[in-house]
Formats: C-alpha cells, sequence, structure tokens
C-alpha cells in the first residue's frame, strides 16, 4: 500500500515537473512570442523575459527581431544598353509585425531573397551599364523600393538598406574600358603639356620683350649663357661679337632699324605675356624703374636715336654726256662749236 502510494506520489511529482516545464518559457531581449492556444493566436506578441502559458493547448513560436543580413546570389541580366552584367547583392531587413510575418507567410526568409532576386534583375534591365558602375546610390535606393513594396505591408518585413556588392563584365567589355580610360588619360597629359608650352610662350614673349626694351639685359643673358657653357669641361667655347657692335652697324646702316622706326614702319614690341605678367611688370616700373635711354615712359614704342644723315655726293657733270631726251639744251650745258664755224655764224637781227 505504502509502496503504491509512493509510486503515485513519484509520478505526480514528475508530471508537475513536465507540466512546469512546458508551462515556464524564456524568451530573449531580441525576440517576441506569439501564444497560439488551439491554432488561434490568443493575446499580443510578448516581450522579453519569463512567460507562463498553458501546459496543455498552448504553443509559443518565438520571432527573431534583429537585422537580417541576407547575400542575394549574383544574377545575370541584360541592362538598357545591351550589356551583359553579373550583379550580386546584400539585403538588410528586419521584423516589424511579428503576427504577419508568422502568419501571413510561411518562410519570410526564402520569401525575401526571391523577392530580392526578382527585383535585382528588373532594376538590371531598367538601368544603364554607366549608372550601374558609378551611380550605385540611386540603384541602392530603387533596389530597396523595390523589395520593400510587396513585403512591409502583408508579411511584415520592413528592408532597411540594400547594397550591390559587385558588378561583373565581359572580358571584352574590360578591355575597351581601359582602353578608353588610357585614351582619356593621353587627352588629360596632352592638353596639361599643351597649357604649359603655351603658358611658357607667354613668358618667353614678356622676357623678349623686357630684353629689346633694356638693351643691357640681353647682353647679361648672353653672359649667363656663356657661364652655363663654360661649364661643360668637354665644350670648346667661342666668344660672340658684342651684341652692342652689331646694333651699331645696324644704326650706321641706311634703311636700319633706326631709319624704320623714324618712319614708322618698325612697330614697336608687343607684350606677348597675360594679365598677370603685365602687372608683375607694371609693379617694378612702378618700385624701381630702370633707367632706359632708349624707351619712351608710359609706352612700349622704343625711341630710336636720331642718326645725321649723310651728305650724298653728286658726280660731276660730263660735258660729252648727251642730253636727256626731252630736254632743251640750256645755256650752261651749249654744245660746243665746230672750229671754224664762228666765221660763218650770222648775226640775228
Amino acid at each position: 500500500m505504502i509502496a503504491a502510494l509512493v509510486t503515485v506520489l513519484v509520478v505526480l511529482v514528475i508530471l508537475g515537473i513536465i507540466g512546469l516545464s512546458r508551462s515556464i518559457r524564456v524568451i530573449q531581449q531580441f525576440e517576441k512570442g506569439i501564444i497560439f492556444r488551439w491554432g488561434r493566436i490568443v493575446s499580443a506578441p510578448r516581450g522579453p523575459g519569463l512567460t507562463v502559458i498553458r501546459p496543455i493547448g498552448d504553443r509559443l513560436q518565438k520571432v527573431n527581431m534583429q537585422i537580417v543580413a541576407m547575400a542575394v546570389p549574383a544574377q545575370d541580366g541584360i541592362t538598357r544598353d545591351n550589356v551583359t552584367v553579373r550583379v550580386d547583392a546584400v539585403v538588410y531587413f528586419r521584423v516589424v509585425d511579428p503576427i504577419k510575418a508568422v502568419v501571413n507567410v510561411q518562410n519570410y526568409l526564402f520569401a525575401v531573397s526571391q523577392q530580392a532576386q526578382t527585383s535585382l534583375r528588373s532594376i538590371i534591365g531598367r538601368s544603364d551599364m554607366d549608372q550601374l558602375l558609378t551611380d550605385r546610390a540611386t540603384v541602392n535606393k530603387e533596389l530597396r523600393e523595390a523589395i520593400d513594396e510587396p513585403t512591409e505591408g502583408p508579411w511584415g518585413i520592413r528592408v532597411e538598406r540594400v547594397e550591390i556588392k559587385d558588378v561583373s563584365l565581359p572580358e571584352s567589355m574590360k578591355r575597351s574600358m581601359s582602353r578608353q580610360a588610357e585614351a582619356e588619360r593621353e587627352r588629360r597629359a596632352r592638353i596639361i603639356t599643351a597649357d604649359g608650352e603655351f603658358q611658357a610662350s607667354k613668358r618667353l614673349a614678356a622676357a623678349a620683350n623686357v630684353m629689346a626694351r633694356d638693351p643691357a639685359a640681353l647682353q647679361l643673358r648672353l653672359l649667363q649663357t656663356v657661364v652655363e657653357v663654360a661649364s661643360e669641361k668637354n665644350s670648346t667655347l667661342v666668344m660672340p661679337l658684342p651684341v652692342e657692335l652689331l646694333r651699331f652697324f645696324d644704326k650706321a646702316a641706311p634703311g636700319g632699324p633706326s631709319s624704320l622706326a623714324d618712319s614708322g614702319e618698325l612697330a614697336a614690341p608687343i607684350d606677348q605675356g597675360d594679365a598677370e605678367v603685365a602687372a608683375a611688370e607694371a609693379a617694378i616700373e612702378h618700385t624701381g624703374p630702370i633707367e632706359h635711354t632708349g624707351a619712351i615712359e608710359g609706352t612700349g614704342e622704343i625711341e630710336q636715336p636720331s642718326v645725321p644723315p649723310v651728305p650724298e655726293i653728286g658726280a660731276a657733270p660730263d660735258p660729252l654726256a648727251a642730253p636727256a631726251a626731252g630736254s632743251a639744251p640750256t645755256a650752261d650745258k651749249a654744245p660746243p662749236a665746230a672750229p671754224g664755224a664762228e666765221g660763218r655764224a650770222r648775226p640775228r637781227r
């Protein structure tokens, strides 16, 4: 009798322990608990902590409320400009309504994955290749809206963010893009080189103008060039004639630069420098002007020293030379009379 009572007590204790274990559940901080009683939801989702349910007839289903990062398999597609690409992405989503996520869809993880794949193919077909490569922010936004629209309302799934990880292009397209990038870099290099030559030419023109205004500057430049050449030990240095001596012969010769400058045929040197060089020259002229003996202040013209005209020595008249055609003989230039003609000449009345 006592043994039977002990057995019953042990069985009751075991059943109590089993019932208690089935009645008390623990819900984690990142989870929500949905209680089904005989197949129906009886209350709102329960929060984290200990919760008690009926051991018979109640079933607790936990739903993870964390953000899930799901990798979307790479999808092959043809862009709007007929380029075959292979794109893969990653989707970040979370459950905002656990009842809809459990009741309205059988497996919301699989459903979101399939929706992301189809939406990714659709976005590839609507986008250009350049947009997929350079404007990924816009593509990500459109892809997020395409996935979130059918999932948040009926399924209780909110897509937080979608990122395109990689865009694979065919090898022929990669080679074409490489050639295009190389041509673009070459074009920029040529433009930079041409711009540098243009600026250097303006500086050289400004320097030539300054040297033309001041002959001493040209002589100093010549001496500097001689010093640079003389630094090479394996070179033979030939000293040229002084520039001033050559200019003296140019000025002394008739029809030289001096006479041309006096007649206005020789134009003054034009400053080919830009505005910065002109401003720098103006500042130099205001701060420390150089005494230019042959330049007119305020203008860019060169005042050539006046050369006294050389008197022309006329040739002695030839008495035997015949008079010019159409000119009448004068008394000073009368032809000599023939011998014996004096006696035959008759006086005029």
